[in-house]
């Protein structure tokens, strides 16, 4: 059974950081691309940034220049480190598993930025 379990959102003010965690079991991590989307209240879930087997990053031009995405899979865990925080900010973020057809989601962990 696949587990994406997200941690590290909070309250922060504009300008400050955060780094969200997820934790992956049950999946092939090393062999399986992973993306964080976020969702803020009234407006569809949206791409943040992927990473995949290899290293490979994007990111939406929203975040690009202050956001980063990482993995470890030593620790079946990928982070986002996230900079320069905004108000706009403000959402669920979720952690996304690609394997193959098979797209698996956590429960997302709230981001909320204050101005």
């Amino acid at each position: 059974q696949v587990q994406l379990v997200e941690s590290g959102g909070g309250l922060v003010q504009a300008g400050e950081s955060l780094r969200l965690s997820c934790a992956a079991s049950g999946i092939i991590f090393s062999g399986t691309t992973m993306g964080w989307y976020r969702q803020a209240p009234g407006k569809q879930r949206e791409l943040v940034a992927t990473i995949t087997t290899t290293g490979w990053t994007t990111y939406a031009d929203s975040v690009k220049g202050r956001t980063s995405i990482s993995r470890d899979n030593a620790k079946n865990t990928v982070y986002l480190q996230m900079n320069s925080l905004k108000p706009e900010d403000t959402a669920v973020y979720y952690c996304k598993a690609v394997r193959g057809a098979m797209n698996y989601w956590g429960k997302g962990t709230l981001v909320t930025v204050s101005s």
